[in-house]
């Protein structure tokens, strides 16, 4: 399972290269489920892993003019203190049990992968149906709603540990007003940023394990690197549309053995 988890690991970053988000729907499922990592590791390795690859592919992106550092920093900033604040605080906090009824026993575990894969299958919906975004005649920028959004963006990425690229992206396409390429090319900036500061509220409260993290980091920045070749070769509809189904099973398929493993 290690070999097939080592395998899939150059995955995330193709996903990511292609996509601009997206490495987490592959990364806590490849962490849990193939390495066997605890669901709390999983989710803080899921953020230094995302975060790493999305910085190696944030350089060609922005050598091509895809990255807005400016909507990208005001973006990122306030997503940044949701993310420290919820792993250094409130995922220590939460109990190992939280309730029971007769036999089913509701643990964190079923809370963070049950999250995480309601996320999956609601990202899922708009890569299949694809965008439904138009960009307007007078470019707009709201700052209030930038920065709001960002707080809840790190909230949510702190609980599950997930880049939060498949929320960053149509944020940044409404709220600003950015062409898509360049939304894309900005999200892997502000999950760059977002994933490795918010791994720092992790590093006084689990010991981790390196080997495991570097090992996995470098394999899915070798994907990136191929991803972002890719992506300007293959059909962005089809791509996105075929990993949007994926998520789909992937997120419902987590649901499902989540609560039989209950029983």
């Amino acid at each position: 399972m290690e070999i097939l988890g080592y395998l899939a690991s150059a995955l995330i970053g193709v996903v990511l290269g292609l996509l601009g988000g997206g490495g987490s729907i592959l990364t806590i499922p490849i962490l849990v489920y193939l390495f066997k990592v605890d669901v709390t590791h999983a989710t803080a390795y899921s953020l230094f892993i995302v975060g790493v690859t999305s910085l190696v592919g944030t350089i060609p992106k922005y050598k091509s003019q895809l990255v807005n550092i400016r909507t990208g920093t005001l973006f990122g900033l306030p997503s940044i203190i949701g993310i420290f604040a919820t792993r250094k605080w409130i995922v220590p906090a939460i109990p190992e049990t939280l309730f029971s009824f007769e036999s089913f026993v509701f643990t964190s575990r079923i809370l963070f992968l049950g999250l995480f894969a309601v996320m999956m299958v609601l990202a899922a919906v708009p890569m299949i149906r694809g965008p439904r975004v138009k960009q307007s005649a007078t470019p707009r920028f709201r700052v209030l709603l930038i920065i709001v959004e960002g707080v809840l963006i790190g909230l949510v990425t702190g609980l599950v540990g997930a880049g939060g690229g498949f929320l960053i992206i149509p944020a940044l396409v409404f709220l600003t007003d950015l062409p898509f390429k360049i939304a894309v090319g900005t999200s892997l900036y502000i999950i760059s940023i977002n994933s490795l500061l918010g791994f720092t509220g992790d590093l006084a409260n689990l010991t981790m394990d390196w080997s495991l993290l570097l090992t996995v980091s470098l394999l899915a920045t070798i994907g990136i690197l191929f991803g972002n070749f890719a992506s300007r070769h293959i059909d962005g509809n089809l791509l996105r549309k075929s990993f949007g189904w994926f998520t789909l099973a992937m997120g419902i398929a987590m649901i499902f053995k989540e609560l039989m493993f209950q029983s």
